[in-house]
C-alpha cells in the first residue's frame, strides 16, 4: 500500500517569517500554526502539496541539493513573479546558470534557492505553480520514491527520472550524476503517512524493502534515509 506525502517540510531558522514568504508568494490557504514552532499552509494551486516550516536550521553556507521550480504562464507573468518575490525579500543568486538560460534563479529571505520557470515549458505545463521539486539524486533513488508513494515515473531517460501523482501535480525531478556533495542536512524532507494507521509497522518494512535506512525511532515518528541518504520522517506510530 503506497504511503501519502503528508507534507513536504522546509527547516527554518525563522519558521513564521519564512511560510508568510512562500505563502504570499504563492497564495493558498491561511497559514496555520502548528505544535513546537511549526507552520503550515496549501499552495493555491499545488492542493497535494502541504508545505510545512520547522524550526532548527543552520544558517545556510552551502546550496540546497533540491528546489522548487515555479512555472510562468507568459514573460509578462514571469517578471511579475520575480518582481514579487523580491519585494518580499528574495534576492537573486548564482548556481551556475548561463546567461542564455530563460530561467531566473533567486533565494528566499533564508537562502534557499527557487527557480522561475521561463513559460512554454512542456514538461511542467499543467503541474501547478510549483511546477517541481528539483532534486540533486541518482536513478535509483527516483525508483525508491515512485515505489514509496505508488506515483509512476513519468520521465526515465538515462540517469535522469521524475515521479508525478496520478492525479497530476507537482513532479518530482532527480538529474543523475554527478552528485552534489552532502556537507550539510537537507532542508527540504518529506513527511510521510501511512493510508492506514495499522498499516504502520507494515509500511516501515517496506520502505527497508524498497531501500530505505531506519535511523531512528523518535516521539510520533520515525527518521528513515532514502538510497541516497536523504532523511524523511514516517509520521505515526510510537517511540
Amino acid at each position: 500500500m503506497p504511503l501519502r506525502l503528508d507534507a513536504l517540510c522546509l527547516s527554518a531558522q525563522d519558521p513564521a517569517r519564512l511560510a508568510r514568504f512562500w505563502h504570499e508568494l504563492l497564495g493558498g490557504g491561511a497559514v496555520r500554526e502548528r505544535a513546537d514552532g511549526e507552520r503550515e499552509f496549501i499552495p493555491a494551486t499545488n492542493p497535494g502539496l502541504p508545505l510545512r516550516f520547522r524550526p532548527g536550521a543552520a544558517p545556510k553556507t552551502t546550496q540546497n541539493r533540491q528546489h522548487f521550480d515555479l512555472t510562468s504562464e507568459s514573460p509578462e507573468d514571469q517578471e511579475a513573479t520575480v518582481a514579487r518575490a523580491l519585494s518580499l525579500g528574495a534576492r537573486h543568486t548564482d548556481v551556475g546558470q548561463l546567461p542564455e538560460e530563460g530561467h531566473r534563479v533567486l533565494a528566499d529571505p533564508e537562502g534557499n534557492e527557487f527557480c522561475v520557470i521561463e513559460p512554454g515549458n512542456k514538461f511542467l505545463a499543467g503541474c501547478g505553480r510549483i511546477g517541481a521539486l528539483a532534486c540533486d539524486g541518482s536513478h535509483a533513488v527516483g525508483v525508491f520514491w515512485s515505489g514509496a508513494l505508488g506515483w509512476p515515473l513519468v520521465w526515465d531517460e538515462g540517469e535522469e527520472t521524475a515521479i508525478q501523482p496520478p492525479d497530476g501535480g507537482t513532479k518530482f525531478t532527480w538529474g543523475g550524476p554527478p552528485l552534489m556533495p552532502r556537507t550539510a542536512p537537507d532542508r527540504l524532507t518529506p513527511d510521510l503517512v501511512p493510508e492506514a494507521p495499522a498499516a504502520y509497522e507494515s509500511e516501515a518494512a517496506r520502505l527497508q524493502a524498497l531501500g530505505a535506512r531506519l535511523l531512528t525511532h523518535e516521539p510520533g515518528h520515525t527518521v528513515f534515509t532514502d538510497p541516497d541518504g536523504n532523511e524523511f520522517r514516517l509520521l505515526g506510530g510510537t517511540a
